[in-house]
Formats: C-alpha cells, structure tokens, sequence
C-alpha cells in the first residue's frame, strides 16, 4: 500500500510558475498546480511510507527556491 497526500505551497510573490515547474520535476510528485487563493500551488504525492514521503519528496520540495510554507495533508483511507 501507498501513502498519499496534497502538499499546499505558499510561495514568494511573482515565484509560483516557477516553483510549480521545480516541484512537478521532483519524483513522487503525480501532479503540482498553481492556484489562487491562501495557497499558491498545490500538489500531490505519492510514496512507499510517511518516512519515505518526508525523506525523499517532501525534504526536496521545501528545499525548492521560493518556497515560504507548506502544509501535508495525508490522504485518509476509509
């Protein structure tokens, strides 16, 4: 079984293409948007386990130039 969850981005002003088009290149990454709203981009994330999506996925994306807060939402599997 896989671990799921969006990942909502807060970013710099003027940076949100930018970091939209570096976190949809990070591997785990199924898909990344930019929106409006509270959030600036949007993503979702697919990984092994809660260790390996923070070790491997979510580690580079809050390393991405831009970037100033983001939120993990786990999918919740009923």
């Amino acid at each position: 079984m896989s671990i799921q969850a969006y990942i909502l981005i807060q970013s710099e002003v003027g940076k949100a293409a930018s970091v939209t088009k570096a976190v949809n290149a990070i591997a785990g990454v199924t898909i990344a948007e930019s929106v409006t709203g509270p959030y600036d981009v949007i993503m979702r994330a697919e990984a092994s386990s809660m260790e390996d999506l923070g070790r491997s996925i979510l580690a580079k994306v809050q390393a991405v130039p831009g970037i100033t807060r983001t939120l993990t939402c786990p999918v919740a599997i009923l």
